[in-house]
């Protein structure tokens, strides 16, 4: 007759037991970090990407008193929020927003009235400003750059997960 050999069930018994650890919970929370994290990059990418007005300086002193004084650019910049991430069925969702009123105007275009603008002290000729896109081409970086950095730190959650104990 054969001998197969000894087994050792306390290995396997600690197996089981990291998987129901894992299971238990181990992985909503991991996966809720990092939609926090991916959130957090998508508003450092938006924000770095979000053009700031400046005032200009060809303009008389005159012009620049009646209608740029006081100002200070980086509204848009600065409105940029991700909201609270929640989870829906089996996916979490990120929000990302911005409240200001002509939020959408720079991330898309817009028309604009030909003629001479005092605040500027220059004449529009296009009737066409182009959108900076600055949200959407955040976007497809994240979504290019997210399943490498997203592998690796599922490996050190695995690795940290089935390391334990040993």
């Amino acid at each position: 007759m054969a001998r197969w050999g000894s087994c050792d069930f306390e290995q396997l018994k600690k197996l089981a037991d990291r998987l129901d650890k894992l299971e238990a919970g181990d992985l909503d929370a991991f996966t809720e970090s990092v939609a926090k994290e991916l959130g957090a990059r998508l508003l450092r990418m938006v924000k770095k990407r979000t053009p700031v007005g400046v005032k200009p300086e060809w303009v008389d002193p005159e012009i620049l008193q009646q209608y740029w004084s006081g100002y200070v650019g980086g509204t848009l910049r600065d409105a940029w929020k991700v909201l609270p991430i929640f989870k829906s069925g089996d996916s979490y969702i990120i929000r990302i927003i911005n409240m200001t009123q002509y939020a959408t105007y720079v991330e898309y275009g817009h028309r604009q009235k030909a003629g001479y603008v005092p605040a500027l002290g220059v004449q529009l000729k296009d009737g066409w400003v182009p959108g900076v896109f600055m949200l959407r081409l955040s976007l497809e970086d994240l979504e290019k750059n997210t399943p490498k950095w997203v592998e690796k730190k599922m490996e050190r959650f695995l690795k940290e997960v089935f390391n334990s104990g040993q």
